[in-house]
């Protein structure tokens, strides 16, 4: 089928719904990475479909590792660390973790691994992560620390590694996932101020869970046992907390109600802490055994410090136009490092819509101003899209170009979000 060019939303009125969100594509990606690693096989339960998952499966299958899908699951072959460097370029689209998580996987190789990515990819800096392996003993090229890069493997010597934590925490979780299998116990240390920790903590959950030893020596230290490797196991991968915000918003724009199934809040991702950001906008929050349920409120602009929920933001940002009064959303720089410079592009897209938005180097003030229909660039940028649909179900005359970009982390996100259009 012809992909759509663009897509305009319907209005709905007040929601009440259920939906479903897809498995999380961050704990898929981390089981991977483990479960390739592992002693003996592993079974990742639910494991998502999306873009940048489908491009880490192909590429660990270029590093010998031999994965097959059975329905909804993953059969991964474990290799115990024996890992094949491959015949040619691995390629991963505009995967940052595909990108990240590999490049210190691919240390584990004997010898020469290329990758690369699309046009996009190669504006995504790795620099802090290849001085961090340079310093563990492994040479990388690259053009001024932009993909396409080239590392030489079987020489992942371990010991202490210093990383800068600013741009994006997937550095760090990229030490950690293929630590077990350095050399040398590995002592990784975190330079500055560490964004999106949340997802450090999902890295550790799956490494603990797959028999890796790790110890947070403080919130920035963390020695990793070279001796305690991956095990095989069955691992089942929950709901995306990050997917469940766009429904979320939607209750909350147009004070209905949405209940998120397949989801708990026990879970240890991050973006669940956005519940906390809608209670404060004014909406309730209830917790059942296994769903989530949001009931939207009137809407009150707020402060909120978003460093370790990022892919949060253009929620919040499209729910900001919605609310009374300013809501400025602060510590976010890591942003401008996403698959689109972010911080532009909400200011430009939210700028269309008619609201008054003041942008600064790590951050948003979104001033609600009437809102009107406009044509919405998505720059390839999958919550972009997703985060502007939401804005359609109250504004009459928003469309969303490129609507496929949604792949990369909820390719069917435009049949859960039909659910709701329309609803009067």
């Amino acid at each position: 089928m012809k992909e759509q060019k663009t897509r305009k939303i319907q209005q709905a009125g007040t929601l009440d719904a259920n939906v479903s969100v897809p498995p999380s594509k961050s704990y898929t990606n981390r089981a991977l990475i483990a479960a390739a690693l592992a002693d003996g096989p592993s079974t990742l339960i639910q494991a998502s479909r999306s873009d940048d998952s489908e491009f880490l499966i192909s590429a660990l299958k270029q590093f010998g590792i031999a994965i097959e899908r059975t329905n909804d699951d993953l059969e991964v072959s474990g290799t115990a660390g024996e890992l094949s460097p491959p015949d040619i370029e691995v390629y991963v689209g505009n995967a940052g973790t595909a990108m990240r998580f590999l490049a210190t996987f691919a240390c584990l190789a004997h010898g020469e691994s290329t990758l690369t990515g699309d046009e996009q990819m190669k504006k995504r800096p790795l620099t802090d992560l290849l001085q961090a392996l340079h310093s563990a003993g492994i040479k990388t090229s690259s053009e001024n620390g932009y993909p396409p890069v080239k590392i030489i493997g079987g020489n992942f010597q371990g010991g202490r590694i210093d990383i800068k934590g600013e741009i994006s925490s997937q550095f760090v979780s990229s030490l950690l996932l293929s630590s077990p299998y350095a050399k040398h116990p590995v002592s990784i240390c975190v330079q500055g101020k560490m964004s999106s920790s949340p997802y450090i903590d999902m890295s550790l959950h799956v490494m603990r869970s797959f028999g890796g030893n790790v110890d947070t020596l403080s919130p920035s230290v963390f020695a990793v046992s070279n001796r305690d490797r991956y095990i095989g196991r069955t691992f089942t991968i929950e709901g995306d907390a990050s997917s469940a915000t766009y429904f979320l918003a939607a209750a909350a724009i147009t004070q209905g109600r949405v209940v998120i199934g397949n989801l708990s809040d026990e879970s240890l991702q991050g973006d669940l802490r956005f519940l906390k950001v809608l209670a404060d906008m004014g909406c309730s929050v209830v917790h059942h055994e296994d769903t989530i349920e949001l009931i939207g409120g009137k809407l009150f602009g707020i402060e909120a410090d978003m460093n370790e929920l990022p892919d949060c933001v253009p929620t919040l940002a499209v729910l900001g136009a919605f609310a009374k009064g300013q809501t400025a959303i602060t510590n976010i720089a890591q942003l401008k490092f996403k698959e689109t410079d972010r911080l532009a592009a909400l200011s430009t897209e939210l700028t269309k819509l008619g609201a008054e938005v003041e942008l600064y180097e790590d951050g948003l003030t979104i001033h609600p101003r009437p809102l009107h229909g406009a044509s919405i660039s998505t720059y390839n940028d999958h919550r972009m899209a997703m985060s502007f649909a939401v804005a359609g179900l109250s504004v009459p005359g928003i469309i969303i170009e490129n609507p496929a970009c949604v792949s990369k982390s909820f390719p069917n996100f435009w049949e859960e979000f039909s659910k709701l259009e329309g609803r009067k």
